[in-house]
Protein backbone atom coordinates (compact mmCIF):
# COMPACT_ATOMS: atom_id res chain seq x y z
CA UNK A 1 0.00 0.00 0.00
CA UNK A 2 1.16 3.55 -0.52
CA UNK A 3 2.54 5.78 1.67
CA UNK A 4 0.58 8.66 1.24
CA UNK A 5 2.06 11.11 3.37
CA UNK A 6 5.77 10.49 2.07
CA UNK A 7 4.25 10.56 -1.06
CA UNK A 8 2.30 13.48 -0.97
CA UNK A 9 5.49 15.42 0.51
CA UNK A 10 8.02 13.76 -2.42
CA UNK A 11 6.11 16.03 -4.59
CA UNK A 12 9.61 17.43 -5.78
CA UNK A 13 9.15 17.57 -9.75
CA UNK A 14 8.22 19.99 -12.40
CA UNK A 15 4.94 18.01 -12.90
CA UNK A 16 3.23 14.96 -10.95
CA UNK A 17 0.50 14.28 -13.20
CA UNK A 18 -2.56 13.91 -11.61
CA UNK A 19 -4.66 12.79 -14.31
CA UNK A 20 -2.63 9.66 -16.09
CA UNK A 21 -5.26 7.93 -17.80
CA UNK A 22 -8.29 8.53 -20.27
CA UNK A 23 -9.66 5.66 -17.76
CA UNK A 24 -9.71 8.12 -14.62
CA UNK A 25 -13.14 9.11 -14.72
CA UNK A 26 -16.67 7.65 -14.33
CA UNK A 27 -18.27 4.92 -15.71
CA UNK A 28 -20.89 6.63 -16.62
CA UNK A 29 -19.26 9.23 -18.55
CA UNK A 30 -18.29 6.37 -20.87
CA UNK A 31 -22.04 5.27 -20.85
CA UNK A 32 -23.17 8.02 -21.87
CA UNK A 33 -20.56 9.19 -24.62
CA UNK A 34 -21.63 5.88 -26.39
CA UNK A 35 -24.27 7.01 -26.55
CA UNK A 36 -24.06 10.28 -27.45
CA UNK A 37 -21.02 8.56 -30.32
CA UNK A 38 -24.33 6.97 -31.40
CA UNK A 39 -27.37 9.47 -31.67
CA UNK A 40 -25.88 12.80 -31.06
CA UNK A 41 -22.46 12.58 -32.45
CA UNK A 42 -22.14 16.52 -34.50
CA UNK A 43 -23.77 18.56 -31.58
CA UNK A 44 -21.97 21.26 -30.69
CA UNK A 45 -21.39 21.49 -26.44
CA UNK A 46 -19.54 24.30 -24.55
CA UNK A 47 -18.50 23.01 -20.97
CA UNK A 48 -17.79 24.77 -18.65
CA UNK A 49 -16.42 24.99 -14.73
CA UNK A 50 -18.49 26.72 -11.80
CA UNK A 51 -16.98 27.27 -8.07
CA UNK A 52 -20.32 27.19 -6.04
CA UNK A 53 -18.11 27.85 -3.14
CA UNK A 54 -17.36 31.40 -4.08
CA UNK A 55 -15.65 31.73 -0.60
CA UNK A 56 -12.80 29.62 -2.14
CA UNK A 57 -10.36 31.77 -4.37
CA UNK A 58 -9.00 29.26 -6.84
CA UNK A 59 -6.84 31.72 -8.59
CA UNK A 60 -5.02 32.33 -5.05
CA UNK A 61 -4.52 28.62 -4.19
CA UNK A 62 -3.52 27.30 -7.63
CA UNK A 63 -0.59 28.80 -9.97
CA UNK A 64 -1.95 29.26 -13.53
CA UNK A 65 1.27 27.29 -14.61
CA UNK A 66 0.76 24.54 -12.68
CA UNK A 67 -2.81 24.20 -13.87
CA UNK A 68 -2.09 24.26 -17.31
CA UNK A 69 0.93 21.81 -17.22
CA UNK A 70 -1.57 19.56 -15.87
CA UNK A 71 -4.18 19.89 -18.43
CA UNK A 72 -1.69 20.00 -21.32
CA UNK A 73 -0.67 16.54 -19.83
CA UNK A 74 -4.17 15.63 -20.38
CA UNK A 75 -4.06 16.23 -24.03
CA UNK A 76 -1.45 13.79 -24.28
CA UNK A 77 -3.01 10.88 -22.90
CA UNK A 78 -4.25 7.66 -25.14
CA UNK A 79 -5.98 4.29 -24.18
CA UNK A 80 -3.02 1.84 -23.37
CA UNK A 81 -3.83 -2.01 -24.87
CA UNK A 82 -4.88 -3.14 -21.61
CA UNK A 83 -7.12 -0.55 -20.85
CA UNK A 84 -8.31 -1.24 -24.83
CA UNK A 85 -8.62 -4.69 -23.79
CA UNK A 86 -10.32 -3.93 -20.60
CA UNK A 87 -13.23 -2.15 -22.09
CA UNK A 88 -13.42 -4.39 -25.15
CA UNK A 89 -13.65 -7.86 -23.27
CA UNK A 90 -14.69 -6.76 -19.67
CA UNK A 91 -18.16 -7.89 -18.61
CA UNK A 92 -20.31 -4.97 -17.34
CA UNK A 93 -23.84 -5.62 -15.56
CA UNK A 94 -23.60 -8.84 -17.10
CA UNK A 95 -23.44 -7.81 -20.43
CA UNK A 96 -20.26 -9.11 -22.71
CA UNK A 97 -18.86 -6.16 -25.17
CA UNK A 98 -20.65 -3.49 -23.23
CA UNK A 99 -18.98 -0.47 -25.44
CA UNK A 100 -19.35 -1.20 -29.25
CA UNK A 101 -16.60 -1.89 -31.60
CA UNK A 102 -17.17 1.47 -33.52
CA UNK A 103 -17.18 3.41 -30.21
CA UNK A 104 -14.01 1.87 -29.09
CA UNK A 105 -12.02 2.60 -32.37
CA UNK A 106 -12.98 5.77 -31.88
CA UNK A 107 -11.80 5.98 -28.25
CA UNK A 108 -8.70 4.16 -28.85
CA UNK A 109 -7.31 7.62 -30.91
CA UNK A 110 -9.29 10.39 -28.80
CA UNK A 111 -7.25 13.45 -27.91
CA UNK A 112 -8.64 15.73 -25.80
CA UNK A 113 -10.32 19.09 -27.59
CA UNK A 114 -8.15 22.41 -26.65
CA UNK A 115 -9.41 23.93 -23.47
CA UNK A 116 -9.67 27.96 -22.97
CA UNK A 117 -8.15 29.44 -19.54
CA UNK A 118 -8.82 33.27 -17.81
CA UNK A 119 -8.97 34.27 -14.38
CA UNK A 120 -12.10 36.45 -13.12
CA UNK A 121 -12.35 38.20 -9.60
CA UNK A 122 -10.89 35.43 -7.59
CA UNK A 123 -12.23 31.72 -9.86
CA UNK A 124 -10.71 30.26 -13.04
CA UNK A 125 -12.76 30.27 -16.22
CA UNK A 126 -11.97 27.11 -17.30
CA UNK A 127 -14.04 26.22 -20.53
CA UNK A 128 -14.22 23.66 -23.52
CA UNK A 129 -15.97 23.24 -27.09
CA UNK A 130 -16.37 21.22 -29.54
CA UNK A 131 -18.00 18.16 -30.78
CA UNK A 132 -19.85 16.79 -27.81
CA UNK A 133 -18.31 12.98 -28.23
CA UNK A 134 -14.96 14.67 -26.90
CA UNK A 135 -15.80 17.59 -24.97
CA UNK A 136 -17.58 15.88 -22.35
CA UNK A 137 -15.02 13.10 -21.60
CA UNK A 138 -13.24 16.45 -20.34
CA UNK A 139 -15.43 17.10 -17.17
CA UNK A 140 -14.15 14.56 -14.85
CA UNK A 141 -10.50 15.03 -15.30
CA UNK A 142 -10.82 18.86 -15.38
CA UNK A 143 -12.56 18.44 -12.07
CA UNK A 144 -10.03 15.93 -10.31
CA UNK A 145 -7.06 18.44 -11.63
CA UNK A 146 -8.50 21.64 -9.33
CA UNK A 147 -9.96 19.60 -6.41
CA UNK A 148 -6.25 18.12 -6.34
CA UNK A 149 -4.41 21.47 -6.74
CA UNK A 150 -6.40 22.92 -4.13
CA UNK A 151 -5.68 20.48 -1.81
CA UNK A 152 -1.82 20.03 -3.05
CA UNK A 153 -1.47 23.66 -2.30
CA UNK A 154 -3.15 23.42 1.52
CA UNK A 155 -0.43 20.56 1.82
CA UNK A 156 2.93 22.24 0.33
CA UNK A 157 3.15 24.10 3.52
CA UNK A 158 3.23 20.74 5.71
CA UNK A 159 6.41 19.10 6.84
CA UNK A 160 6.56 15.17 6.65
CA UNK A 161 5.26 14.29 10.02
CA UNK A 162 2.51 16.80 9.95
CA UNK A 163 1.32 15.00 6.63
CA UNK A 164 2.09 11.53 8.67
CA UNK A 165 -0.61 12.43 11.15
CA UNK A 166 -3.11 14.55 8.77
CA UNK A 167 -3.50 11.32 7.12
CA UNK A 168 -3.63 9.30 10.04
CA UNK A 169 -6.34 11.16 11.04
CA UNK A 170 -8.34 11.22 8.04
CA UNK A 171 -7.86 7.23 7.51
CA UNK A 172 -9.18 6.57 11.39
CA UNK A 173 -12.41 9.18 10.11
CA UNK A 174 -12.97 6.82 7.30
CA UNK A 175 -12.64 3.67 9.18
CA UNK A 176 -14.91 5.07 11.79
CA UNK A 177 -17.32 5.56 9.41
CA UNK A 178 -16.97 2.28 7.69
CA UNK A 179 -17.64 0.49 11.61
CA UNK A 180 -20.40 2.10 11.73
CA UNK A 181 -22.12 0.90 8.26
CA UNK A 182 -21.04 -2.40 8.33
CA UNK A 183 -23.28 -4.14 10.86
CA UNK A 184 -25.84 -2.76 8.46
CA UNK A 185 -27.91 -5.90 7.08
CA UNK A 186 -28.09 -6.01 3.40
CA UNK A 187 -26.71 -2.31 2.68
CA UNK A 188 -25.28 -1.92 -0.60
CA UNK A 189 -22.49 0.87 -0.86
CA UNK A 190 -20.76 1.71 -4.41
CA UNK A 191 -18.00 4.86 -4.55
CA UNK A 192 -18.96 7.56 -6.53
CA UNK A 193 -16.22 9.96 -5.47
CA UNK A 194 -14.37 10.84 -8.58
CA UNK A 195 -15.15 14.22 -9.04
CA UNK A 196 -14.94 15.72 -6.41
CA UNK A 197 -12.29 13.32 -4.60
CA UNK A 198 -8.63 14.84 -2.27
CA UNK A 199 -6.56 13.13 -4.36
CA UNK A 200 -6.47 9.85 -6.66
CA UNK A 201 -4.40 8.12 -4.01
CA UNK A 202 -6.74 8.79 -1.14
CA UNK A 203 -9.71 7.88 -3.51
CA UNK A 204 -8.34 4.48 -4.05
CA UNK A 205 -6.99 4.03 -0.66
CA UNK A 206 -10.90 4.56 -0.13
CA UNK A 207 -11.89 1.69 -1.95
CA UNK A 208 -9.10 -0.52 -0.70
CA UNK A 209 -10.35 0.52 2.93
CA UNK A 210 -14.12 -0.39 1.59
CA UNK A 211 -12.95 -3.87 -0.22
CA UNK A 212 -12.10 -4.65 3.47
CA UNK A 213 -13.80 -2.71 5.64
CA UNK A 214 -17.73 -3.85 4.33
CA UNK A 215 -17.48 -7.85 4.33
CA UNK A 216 -19.32 -7.74 0.66
CA UNK A 217 -21.15 -4.87 1.03
CA UNK A 218 -19.36 -2.71 -1.38
CA UNK A 219 -20.31 -3.47 -4.62
CA UNK A 220 -18.22 -1.16 -6.50
CA UNK A 221 -16.29 1.68 -7.81
CA UNK A 222 -17.60 4.72 -10.52
CA UNK A 223 -13.98 4.89 -11.06
CA UNK A 224 -13.33 3.33 -14.19
CA UNK A 225 -9.17 2.90 -13.65
CA UNK A 226 -9.65 1.88 -10.01
CA UNK A 227 -12.12 -0.63 -10.90
CA UNK A 228 -9.36 -1.77 -13.09
CA UNK A 229 -6.83 -1.89 -11.18
CA UNK A 230 -8.95 -3.09 -8.08
CA UNK A 231 -10.65 -5.77 -9.70
CA UNK A 232 -14.07 -4.49 -8.65
CA UNK A 233 -17.52 -4.07 -10.73
CA UNK A 234 -17.30 -0.27 -12.51
CA UNK A 235 -20.40 1.38 -11.28
CA UNK A 236 -22.79 3.94 -13.29
CA UNK A 237 -25.75 4.64 -15.77
CA UNK A 238 -26.79 8.30 -16.79
CA UNK A 239 -26.66 11.87 -15.80
CA UNK A 240 -28.30 15.27 -15.83
CA UNK A 241 -25.94 15.70 -18.62
CA UNK A 242 -27.98 14.12 -21.54
CA UNK A 243 -31.18 15.64 -21.01
CA UNK A 244 -29.89 19.14 -19.92
CA UNK A 245 -28.36 19.00 -23.67
CA UNK A 246 -31.49 17.37 -25.28
CA UNK A 247 -33.29 19.50 -24.00
CA UNK A 248 -31.22 22.76 -25.52
CA UNK A 249 -31.86 21.60 -28.78
CA UNK A 250 -35.84 21.48 -28.26
CA UNK A 251 -37.16 23.57 -31.30
CA UNK A 252 -40.08 24.54 -29.34
CA UNK A 253 -42.29 24.21 -26.11
CA UNK A 254 -43.40 20.50 -27.31
CA UNK A 255 -40.14 19.21 -28.00
CA UNK A 256 -38.86 20.65 -24.98
CA UNK A 257 -41.71 18.89 -22.66
CA UNK A 258 -40.75 15.21 -24.67
CA UNK A 259 -36.77 15.39 -24.39
CA UNK A 260 -36.22 14.07 -20.83
CA UNK A 261 -38.22 11.28 -22.34
CA UNK A 262 -35.98 10.99 -25.61
CA UNK A 263 -33.10 10.97 -23.67
CA UNK A 264 -34.47 7.37 -21.87
CA UNK A 265 -35.87 6.20 -24.84
CA UNK A 266 -32.88 6.37 -26.35
CA UNK A 267 -31.00 4.60 -23.56
CA UNK A 268 -33.83 1.99 -23.87
CA UNK A 269 -32.54 1.00 -27.03
CA UNK A 270 -28.79 0.31 -25.81
CA UNK A 271 -29.35 -0.87 -22.29
CA UNK A 272 -31.58 -2.96 -20.40
CA UNK A 273 -31.60 -4.69 -16.45
CA UNK A 274 -29.90 -2.44 -14.09
CA UNK A 275 -28.90 0.40 -16.68
CA UNK A 276 -32.21 1.09 -16.71
CA UNK A 277 -32.01 3.93 -14.12
CA UNK A 278 -34.21 6.80 -14.14
CA UNK A 279 -32.72 10.24 -13.14
CA UNK A 280 -35.60 12.09 -12.93
CA UNK A 281 -34.73 15.52 -10.70
CA UNK A 282 -33.21 17.70 -13.82
CA UNK A 283 -36.88 19.55 -14.23
CA UNK A 284 -38.62 18.16 -11.14
CA UNK A 285 -38.83 14.37 -9.95
CA UNK A 286 -42.85 15.27 -9.18
CA UNK A 287 -43.11 16.54 -12.90
CA UNK A 288 -41.52 14.11 -14.55
CA UNK A 289 -43.09 11.18 -12.83
CA UNK A 290 -46.58 12.52 -13.41
CA UNK A 291 -45.95 12.78 -17.78
CA UNK A 292 -43.83 10.06 -17.53
CA UNK A 293 -44.70 7.50 -20.68
CA UNK A 294 -45.82 3.75 -18.81
CA UNK A 295 -42.86 2.12 -20.52
CA UNK A 296 -40.44 3.70 -17.98
CA UNK A 297 -42.57 2.44 -15.35
CA UNK A 298 -40.79 -1.34 -15.99
CA UNK A 299 -37.35 0.33 -15.91
CA UNK A 300 -35.33 -1.06 -12.74
CA UNK A 301 -35.32 1.73 -10.74
CA UNK A 302 -34.58 5.69 -9.65
CA UNK A 303 -31.77 7.36 -8.74
CA UNK A 304 -32.21 10.27 -6.21
CA UNK A 305 -29.56 13.09 -6.68
CA UNK A 306 -31.43 15.95 -5.01
CA UNK A 307 -33.53 17.77 -3.05
CA UNK A 308 -35.02 15.31 0.24
CA UNK A 309 -33.70 12.30 -0.39
CA UNK A 310 -36.62 10.82 1.71
CA UNK A 311 -39.54 12.62 0.11
CA UNK A 312 -38.10 11.50 -3.60
CA UNK A 313 -38.04 7.72 -2.34
CA UNK A 314 -41.56 7.90 -1.41
CA UNK A 315 -42.46 9.99 -4.21
CA UNK A 316 -40.95 7.04 -6.30
CA UNK A 317 -42.83 4.72 -4.36
CA UNK A 318 -46.57 5.84 -4.83
CA UNK A 319 -45.52 6.47 -9.10
CA UNK A 320 -44.98 2.71 -8.70
CA UNK A 321 -47.89 1.89 -6.85
CA UNK A 322 -50.27 4.17 -9.15
CA UNK A 323 -48.63 1.97 -12.68
CA UNK A 324 -49.25 -1.46 -11.07
CA UNK A 325 -45.59 -1.74 -10.59
CA UNK A 326 -44.35 -3.64 -6.70
CA UNK A 327 -41.93 -1.18 -5.46
CA UNK A 328 -40.08 -4.27 -3.83
CA UNK A 329 -39.03 -5.19 -6.65
CA UNK A 330 -37.62 -1.86 -7.79
CA UNK A 331 -34.17 -0.29 -6.87
CA UNK A 332 -33.89 3.28 -5.42
CA UNK A 333 -30.47 4.47 -5.53
CA UNK A 334 -29.29 7.64 -3.52
CA UNK A 335 -26.37 9.71 -4.16
CA UNK A 336 -26.50 13.88 -3.08
CA UNK A 337 -24.37 14.70 -0.04
CA UNK A 338 -23.98 11.32 1.30
CA UNK A 339 -22.44 10.88 5.08
CA UNK A 340 -22.28 7.64 6.96
CA UNK A 341 -25.81 9.12 9.25
CA UNK A 342 -27.40 10.01 6.77
CA UNK A 343 -26.78 6.45 4.96
CA UNK A 344 -27.34 4.61 7.93
CA UNK A 345 -31.35 6.71 8.36
CA UNK A 346 -31.94 6.31 4.98
CA UNK A 347 -31.61 2.30 4.54
CA UNK A 348 -33.43 1.94 7.49
CA UNK A 349 -36.16 3.90 6.63
CA UNK A 350 -36.54 2.08 3.17
CA UNK A 351 -35.21 -1.24 3.16
CA UNK A 352 -37.41 -3.77 2.60
CA UNK A 353 -39.96 -1.42 0.84
CA UNK A 354 -37.44 -1.02 -1.98
CA UNK A 355 -34.12 -2.36 -3.07
CA UNK A 356 -32.01 0.11 -1.93
CA UNK A 357 -28.35 1.23 -2.74
CA UNK A 358 -26.06 4.13 -1.78
CA UNK A 359 -23.67 5.86 -3.91
CA UNK A 360 -20.92 7.36 -1.95
CA UNK A 361 -19.24 10.97 -2.70
CA UNK A 362 -17.33 13.42 -1.75
CA UNK A 363 -17.53 12.66 1.91
CA UNK A 364 -16.37 9.24 1.52
CA UNK A 365 -13.43 10.97 -0.77
CA UNK A 366 -12.72 14.17 0.54
CA UNK A 367 -14.00 14.87 4.27
CA UNK A 368 -11.22 16.66 5.31
CA UNK A 369 -12.92 18.49 7.35
CA UNK A 370 -11.63 20.04 10.62
CA UNK A 371 -8.03 17.92 10.08
CA UNK A 372 -6.01 21.12 8.84
CA UNK A 373 -5.97 24.85 10.43
CA UNK A 374 -8.23 26.97 9.43
CA UNK A 375 -10.23 24.19 7.93
CA UNK A 376 -8.21 24.53 4.76
CA UNK A 377 -9.08 21.27 3.62
CA UNK A 378 -12.57 21.45 3.63
CA UNK A 379 -14.80 19.31 0.08
CA UNK A 380 -16.06 22.59 -1.44
CA UNK A 381 -18.71 22.56 -4.46
CA UNK A 382 -17.12 22.62 -7.56
CA UNK A 383 -18.82 21.33 -11.24
CA UNK A 384 -18.10 21.19 -15.05
CA UNK A 385 -21.69 21.15 -16.66
CA UNK A 386 -22.46 21.95 -20.11
CA UNK A 387 -24.01 25.31 -20.68
CA UNK A 388 -24.68 25.19 -23.90
CA UNK A 389 -25.49 23.03 -27.32
CA UNK A 390 -25.32 24.30 -30.45
CA UNK A 391 -25.50 27.91 -29.53
CA UNK A 392 -28.59 27.47 -27.05
CA UNK A 393 -27.97 27.88 -23.28
CA UNK A 394 -28.79 24.65 -21.21
CA UNK A 395 -30.61 25.00 -18.02
CA UNK A 396 -30.94 22.62 -14.97
CA UNK A 397 -33.77 23.01 -12.34
CA UNK A 398 -33.24 19.92 -9.77
CA UNK A 399 -35.11 19.55 -7.05
CA UNK A 400 -33.06 22.36 -5.33
CA UNK A 401 -33.23 25.34 -6.86
CA UNK A 402 -29.99 25.93 -4.83
CA UNK A 403 -28.70 23.80 -7.54
CA UNK A 404 -30.50 25.48 -10.50
CA UNK A 405 -27.96 26.83 -13.31
CA UNK A 406 -28.91 28.32 -16.77
CA UNK A 407 -29.69 32.15 -17.95
CA UNK A 408 -32.79 33.39 -16.19
CA UNK A 409 -35.49 34.28 -18.53
CA UNK A 410 -34.37 30.61 -20.06
CA UNK A 411 -35.06 29.09 -16.09
CA UNK A 412 -38.43 30.86 -16.40
CA UNK A 413 -38.93 29.05 -19.48
CA UNK A 414 -38.63 25.88 -18.21
CA UNK A 415 -40.37 25.99 -15.08
CA UNK A 416 -43.41 26.59 -17.09
CA UNK A 417 -43.17 23.92 -19.68
CA UNK A 418 -41.89 21.36 -16.95
CA UNK A 419 -44.76 23.11 -14.44
CA UNK A 420 -42.09 23.52 -11.67
CA UNK A 421 -43.96 25.83 -8.40
CA UNK A 422 -42.52 26.65 -5.27
CA UNK A 423 -38.91 24.36 -4.45
CA UNK A 424 -37.91 24.41 -1.12
CA UNK A 425 -34.10 25.46 -1.26
CA UNK A 426 -31.45 23.44 0.80
CA UNK A 427 -27.96 23.75 1.40
CA UNK A 428 -25.53 22.56 -1.43
CA UNK A 429 -22.96 21.54 0.99
CA UNK A 430 -21.01 19.72 -2.36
Amino acid sequence: MVDIATRVHNHKWKIDPIVRSLLDTDFYKLLMCQSVFRNKPDTTVTFSLINRTKSIRLTDLIDEGELREQLDHIRTLRLSRGESTFLRGNTFYGKRQMFRPDFMDWFETLQLPPYHLEKHDGQYELTFEGKWPEVMMWEIPALAVLMELRSRAVLRSMGKFELQVLYARAMTKLWAKIEKLRPIDGLKLADFGTRRRHSFMWQDWAVQALIEGMEGKFIGTSNCLIAMRREVEAIGTNAHELPMVYSALANSDAELAQAPYQVLADWHEEHDGNLRIMLPDTYGTEGFLARAPEWLAKWTGIRIDSGDPAKGAETAIRWWKDRGEDPASKLVIFSDGLDADKIAELHAQFAGRVKVSFGWGTMLTNDFRGLAPNDALAPFSLVCKAISANGRPTVKLSDNPNKAMGPADEIARYKRVFHVGEQAPMDVVV
